[in-house]
């Protein structure tokens, strides 16, 4: 099986303790039979903790917490998502208290939220909020703690429970919630989301996205499948008899989380059809893609179906 490897930090490959190469955002690839049950290590810089497992049958369906894997036609991602850190010294990072509770960001081998009021809860962080800040907010009339780690946002209620958690490229606090999220899109899409507060929990009450540029011909079926899954204005795309079954799509094509290029052995199969991989979840951190081509009629889109 062709397997290919990402990794969030760069790091060095190892299989069977030898040394393959270096892996990054940029995917590398290497022939593996699963029956082999080879030994893969990967060894990130920034005195970061490598991760080992075996490349087998099992692996495929149960990867390990800081995997994720998605499985195409005959083919395997492996994205190393997480490292540990070497240092596991306690390091308080950010701490106030707020509305009787003491909430506390450290980091012990990684980032944590701990909150400690009435109850207790601990909440591992993305690494982001390894330089986190705080700041208390009034939202609706009651008050909310932001906690910053880059631009990832996550709310806090005067009752310690968190009830927000998203990247933010904005965030304006009055009687509503109002932010901006960029999506990593062809057309640089944003969603401006508005939620009501009632003190307890958001409430979603408006989105809307909005496409900033237009795309170009070669990738307008991966701004059309990406307008679809960020609730865009995908009809747009379509020709006027299709968007007569616009209604009908989301259903169609079901609830796919991502979008992504197809690989080298799809285009070699298939050759050049305009298709593109819809990622699906299977179980925890297991990801199954699934490609959907279109036909044009002009620079519209005439049809779309499943590629087998």
């Amino acid at each position: 099986m062709r397997i290919y490897f990402l990794s969030y930090k760069p790091a060095i490959l190892k299989l069977n303790g030898l040394y393959v190469g270096g892996i990054d955002l940029f995917e590398r690839r290497v022939e593996i039979d699963l029956n082999d049950s080879v030994l893969a290590e990967i060894v990130p810089g920034d005195n970061l903790q490598p991760v080992n497992f075996f490349i087998n049958e099992r692996l495929l369906f149960e990867p390990p917490a800081f995997l994720d894997v998605y499985l195409m036609s005959g083919e395997a991602l492996i994205y190393v998502r997480e490292y540990g850190n070497k240092g596991i010294s306690l390091n308080v990072i950010a701490q106030t208290r707020f509305c009787g509770n003491l909430i506390t960001v450290f980091s012990q081998g990684g980032a944590y939220l701990s909150i400690e009021g009435s109850g207790y809860t601990l909440l591992p962080l993305p690494a982001k909020f390894i330089n986190a800040r705080l700041e208390e907010k009034m939202l609706g009339g009651y008050p909310v703690l932001a906690v910053w780690g880059g631009n990832m946002l996550q709310l806090i209620n005067n009752n310690g429970k968190r009830i927000f958690m998203n990247e933010v490229e904005s965030a304006e606090f009055s009687d509503v919630l109002k932010v901006t999220a960029a999506f990593e899109t062809c057309t640089a899409a944003k969603a401006v989301c508005t939620y009501s507060f009632d003190g307890e929990k958001l409430t979603l009450e408006a989105s809307k996205t909005v496409e900033t540029r237009p795309p170009e011909k070669n990738v307008l079926h991966f701004a059309f499948f990406e307008s679809v899954l960020t609730c865009g204005d995908y009809p747009a795309y379509m020709c006027e008899e299709l968007k007569k079954k616009a209604g009908a799509l989301k259903n169609y094509l079901g609830d796919f989380v991502s979008v992504t290029v197809p690989t080298e052995k799809f285009y070699a199969e298939h050759g050049g059809i305009r298709a593109a991989g819809l990622v699906y979840p299977k179980a925890s951190n297991l990801f199954e893609v699934k490609y959907f081509a279109v036909d044009l009629d002009g620079d519209k889109i005439s049809n779309v179906y499943p590629v087998e």
